[in-house]
């Protein structure tokens, strides 16, 4: 079985080895085989991996052992993989939505030139992403969380020809070094801590760290803090879910998210249904141990996830660009799954993170078959009236949209994906019986309803209406080729399926035997039981939320087109902050980009310039110049200024000499 773990974490590294080193050898298409041939081998392995150790009897943790890696002091630190349940959902997710976005880049990218340089970073983003799961350390996390912001850098800027996908690069490369920061003093904090970064020595240490009454002696000076262990418990939760922030793209650290859609659109899938986006997901619940032990630090982590989840839904109800749309409906989604989180409801919030993948890569791979279909047009604005000419893309994006806003029957287990996880985390965050969860269940369920009008308007405006498109455009609107309806198909099964096949196992009655202790709940961690006592209008509110959703945009798309115009000039303010997503990024223009520029520009000119190089190498190199410049004028050439020269000489002498014998 060893032999089987390390073929899925390491076969997609062997891909982007021999696409990357040899594309140029081998060929595009030969790139494209051996890579996605590869995928698909590992994502079959994930799924015997996921009935054997998630769905199968194996009560222990599994280690793979592959080398040792550092032993400096008391840090000792291995390179292994540690497979739980936890590991095993994740490698579904990562490796089937992963291996799916490959398959379909065969069609999607083959105008491109450079698409064995494509591949590699596809498999490279994978390996990453398989790395960070299967992590049984905070170092080899962090190798697998910085190998994804690097994989991810890359990808979106692919056409770094193009000025906005290499500012989109930068961006998200930059704003992640921001959470990278807190992440990497929450390790250090937890090694002081612990003495250790390995997942069993803290999990094993955590529920004994904190006395009884919750205090205790100092025992971490952190920014000139003098903290107790109860305090130090939740700064270091604090600090890794800021790291979690940056990845998973939450309130204040989302700005890089949305520009992400610079890249091509198979990377938006993979970015934001399966890898990088979920890693602080993963983290927290990871981590989990260590959070529960802490409520303030879950209240944070609740607070942000539900701010964020509303957010992302106003900006998402007014953007005009299809991916735009799908990328804020990411972010708000993640907002939820942070929510579930923050009030202990861990085995909700990776329920949602698993369906979340299958209708969410859906959804962007069918907007990208939409683009397709309409020679590279984005804009919603120009589109209508679709549905008769790519109908097989319309009834995936059909599915993807049902899932996504939550279509079920109430109290049954008829449902899509969304249906079974977003309500489980809706009812979880109202079991909390806490303010924040209070809070969160309000924002939440507002979310809903945004989610539903915004996701029904994508549907109305592309696909619905009177062609907006120009004739020349609509008469060469055509469907996409079977490598990238096939993953659709795929992902179709899964966004109806996934939720009423594993809601029993995620977040139902097999719970304990489904995670066998992958995800850590204290004795007080009652939130399971609470669920399945909330009153019947808190478990129908997303449904009321959905449909009330659907109506108001089925109203203002499809009965009466016009009004959308009207509010947006109407309310021209509240247009303008919802489409400029609430002026962040102009904000952070000013507080952090600009005034970076004017300090670099301030210590390049005066500092380097004047002051170092004009006292130092310049200042220095223009005195020689000007002393060896008035040196060189007595060497005129003419004899009589050299005998002039020697007059003075012998004069100075002979009145030296005069002087000094007086003296």
């Amino acid at each position: 079985m060893d032999m089987l773990y390390k073929a899925i974490v390491f076969l997609p590294l062997i891909g982007f080895l021999i696409a990357g080193l040899g594309g140029n050898t081998i060929g595009a298409k030969a790139s494209e085989f051996v890579t996605t041939s590869l995928m698909i081998v590992v994502a079959v392995l994930s799924w015997v991996v996921f009935f054997n150790v998630a769905l199968g009897h194996h009560e222990e943790v599994i280690k793979v052992q592959v080398l040792h890696w550092i032993q400096s002091g008391g840090l000792d630190v291995s390179w292994a993989f540690r497979i739980d349940t936890l590991t095993a959902v994740m490698f579904v997710v990562v490796n089937t939505v992963s291996s799916l976005v490959h398959l379909y880049s065969i069609g999607y990218m083959h105008h491109d030139p450079h698409r064995p340089r494509f591949f590699a970073y596809l498999s490279l983003f994978t390996f990453a992403m398989l790395m960070l799961i299967t992590s049984d350390n905070l170092l080899q996390m962090f190798f697998g969380w910085e190998g994804v912001g690097l994989a991810s850098y890359l990808l979106i800027g692919f056409w770094f020809k193009k000025p906005s996908a290499s500012a989109a690069a930068m961006k998200a490369f930059i704003v992640n070094r921001v959470g990278d920061f807190g992440f990497v003093l929450g390790i250090f904090s937890v090694f002081v801590l612990f003495g250790s970064i390995n997942f069993d020595t803290i999990f094993a240490a955590a529920p004994t760290y904190i006395p009884a009454e919750g205090q205790g002696k100092v025992v971490i000076n952190l920014f000139g803090m003098q903290l107790d262990q109860a305090h130090a418990i939740t700064a270091t939760c604090l600090l890794l879910f800021l790291g979690a922030m940056g990845k998973s793209a939450q309130f204040l650290l989302h700005t890089w998210l949305p520009d992400a859609m610079e890249g091509p659109t198979p990377v938006s899938a993979l970015i934001h249904a399966a890898t990088m986006v979920t890693a602080g997901v993963f983290l927290v619940a990871r981590m989990s141990p260590l959070f529960e032990l802490s409520h303030d630090a879950l209240t944070v982590v609740t607070i942000i996830g539900a701010i964020t989840a509303f957010f992302a839904a106003t900006v998402g109800l007014v953007q005009n660009d299809i991916k735009r749309v799908i990328a804020y409906s990411t972010c708000s989604q993640l907002g939820y799954m942070f929510a579930a989180l923050g009030v202990g409801a861990y085995g909700a919030a990776v329920f949602h993170l698993f369906t979340h993948a299958f209708f969410k890569a859906l959804l962007f791979l069918g907007a990208g078959s939409v683009i397709h279909a309409v020679d590279g047009e984005q804009d919603m604005r120009y589109m209508g009236g679709l549905r008769k000419h790519i109908q097989m893309t319309y009834w995936a994006m059909m599915i993807g949209t049902l899932a996504l806003t939550g279509v079920g029957v109430p109290f049954t287990v008829i449902g899509t994906a969304g249906f079974f996880s977003k309500d489980a985390i809706i009812e979880a965050t109202y079991a909390a019986h806490s303010a924040s969860g209070q809070f969160a269940f309000w924002l939440l369920v507002i979310a809903a309803f945004f989610t539903s009008f915004y996701s029904w308007r994508l549907v109305h405006m592309t696909f619905h209406g009177k062609p907006r498109a120009s004739h020349e455009v609509m008469h060469h609107v055509h469907e996409s080729p079977m490598v990238m309806l096939l993953p659709l198909l795929i992902l179709s099964i899964g966004a109806l399926l996934a939720g009423v096949v594993f809601h029993e196992h995620f977040f139902g009655e097999e719970y304990k035997e489904f995670w066998k202790g992958a995800l850590f709940t204290l004795p007080a961690n009652e939130i399971l039981h609470h669920v399945h006592e909330v009153p019947a209008l808190v478990s129908l509110s997303p449904f009321i939320a959905m449909v009330l959703g659907f109506l108001l945009s089925y109203w203002m798309y499809i009965v009466s087109p016009h009004i959308p115009k009207v509010l947006a000039e109407q309310h021209r303010v509240l247009y303008q902050f919802l489409l400029n997503k609430w002026y962040f990024d102009e904000l952070y223009d000013f507080l952090f980009v600009r005034s970076a520029k004017w300090l670099g520009n301030f210590l390049w000119k005066e500092g380097d310039g004047r002051v170092i190089d004009g006292f130092g190498p310049n200042g220095v190199a223009a005195r020689v110049m000007d002393v060896t410049g008035r040196v060189i004028r007595l060497q005129s050439g003419y004899l009589y200024h050299y005998a002039f020269a020697m007059l003075i000489g012998i004069a100075a002498l002979v009145t030296w000499m005069m002087f000094w014998s007086v003296l």
